[in-house]
């Protein structure tokens, strides 16, 4: 039996052997399988991650869409981002990505993909309502194995790529899937490159695969001021999500990455169109303006950011969380491996260390992402009480994606989210003082209605 718990907002998630077995993942292709039947779509390309779990689920999953009809080409052992490469690359008409991302080793989890559109929302509930009806096509599809795209990604990204002086960095892998990818790309562009924890392992025994929380990154922290590298670069769990520490030492926030990637994107493409998510720094989207773009604050989440994308035929998008979407020199799609690249690339052009190059920016004070806990069923009506009463009694309320507070010196934020049962918070202001007075008048209505 399926659990309806796991089929979140943008992919299916949970915990081996309770939420997630070999039976019920093989129900939810033979759903998935029946859903692209239903749009008369016919093939598929399928891959995993290095979690213990994976390679089962990835052949019961492969199972469920050939009983539907689907003809499966599997990859094998890939990051994210190479998936959805191989979904343009091979032009199957889906793709499935066996990976729970940076959750831990105990969980595995399910991204779905119809072309390069992320199945999410409303289409992940139709698959979960096929599922539980029991109203599955029946076929008997074709498996073939596609053992080289790796080496077909990488020299993709190679030619793609051009960096005007090496770049001496460090890189966390996290034990992911990204490692074997990241840093034989590095190397041939004749970068100085160490990597950390390279070797993929499903039981991350050195960290928690995600390089957007500080504690995450102690060791690629240490690693760039004993060797005095430019530069640190992290990756999540399955590489879709970049971190980054200057060569002081300092881990830079998501938006701030995009920031870095927005002023170089700027000069060459005048009055482009940025997205960035309700949870980034009003210096991002006034340095947006600053350099000739036409900044748009949009829903955080991959999928949501990505089909905003593809509806306005925007170039370059991210978000607090470190998913970068270039549809500029590429595919259009969240890839931290190519992200890394491209970051490089722009500090081959300057001797200008990393550290200085949003120096000219106003002074913020901000929080990282704070998380409240709650439950599924509670969050977004917490959400809805809070931002109700805030704009009840006056105050400038964004509500594209739960609450978004602005004031003339500040924002704060309150969301829930759509992955795990729990609010998120970010508070920015011009002065701590100010920081803690805006945090404290969201958190003390939040606990009204908690």
């Amino acid at each position: 039996m399926v659990n309806p718990q796991i089929f979140r907002q943008y992919d299916i998630r949970g915990l081996v052997d309770s939420d997630l077995t070999a039976d019920s993942v093989y129900e939810i292709g033979w759903g998935f399988g029946t859903h692209l039947r239903n749009l008369n779509l016919k093939t598929a390309v399928i891959g995993g991650d290095a979690r213990l779990s994976t390679p089962q689920f990835k052949r019961k999953f492969s199972e469920g869409l050939r009983d539907a009809g689907i003809d499966v080409t599997d990859v094998g052992f890939v990051a994210t981002p190479v998936l959805y490469f191989a979904i343009w690359h091979l032009k199957t008409d889906a793709g499935v990505m066996i990976t729970a991302s940076h959750n831990p080793s105990e969980y595995n989890g399910i991204k779905l993909n119809r072309g390069l559109q992320s199945v999410y929302g409303d289409e992940i509930q139709e698959i979960l309502k096929l599922i539980l009806e029991g109203n599955f096509r029946k076929g008997s599809g074709k498996l073939s194995i596609f053992e080289n795209i790796g080496e077909i990604y990488i020299e993709y990204l190679l030619q793609n790529i051009r960096l005007e002086r090496p770049v001496k960095l460090i890189i966390d892998a996290g034990n992911g899937a990204g490692g074997p990818y990241l840093l034989p790309i590095l190397e041939r562009l004749g970068c100085q490159v160490e990597c950390l924890f390279c070797e993929p392992d499903g039981r991350f025994p050195n960290h928690h695969p995600d390089p957007t929380v500080e504690k995450n990154l102690q060791q690629l922290i240490s690693r760039v001021r004993e060797t005095g590298a430019e530069v640190g670069i992290g990756l999540d769990g399955d590489a879709d999500r970049m971190g980054v520490v200057d060569e002081k030492g300092k881990m830079l926030f998501g938006d701030q990455v995009l920031n870095i990637f927005v002023r170089d994107f700027l000069k060459q493409n005048p009055g482009e169109k940025i997205i960035a998510d309700v949870k980034c720094s009003k210096n991002l989207f006034d340095d947006i303006k600053k350099f000739g773009g036409e900044p748009i604050m949009y829903k955080t989440g991959h999928a949501n950011i990505k089909t905003r994308m593809q509806e306005l035929d925007i170039k370059l998008s991210g978000e607090m969380s470190g998913h970068i979407f270039f549809n500029d020199r590429y595919l259009g799609f969240d890839d931290a491996i190519y992200g890394a690249c491209r970051f490089l690339e722009i500090m081959s052009k300057t001797d200008m260390p990393v550290s200085e190059f949003l120096a000219d920016q106003p002074r913020m004070f901000n929080t990282p992402e704070l998380h409240i806990p709650s439950t599924d069923d509670a969050k977004f009506k917490v959400v809805e009480q809070v931002r109700n009463s805030f704009l009840a009694e006056g105050y400038d309320v964004n509500d594209i994606d739960g609450m978004r507070m602005t004031f003339k010196d500040g924002w704060a934020l309150c969301r829930a989210s759509n992955t795990t049962p729990v609010l998120v918070l970010r508070f920015e202001a011009e002065t701590e003082a100010r920081l803690a007075e805006i945090r404290q008048l969201v958190e003390e209505r939040i606990n009204k209605f908690l």
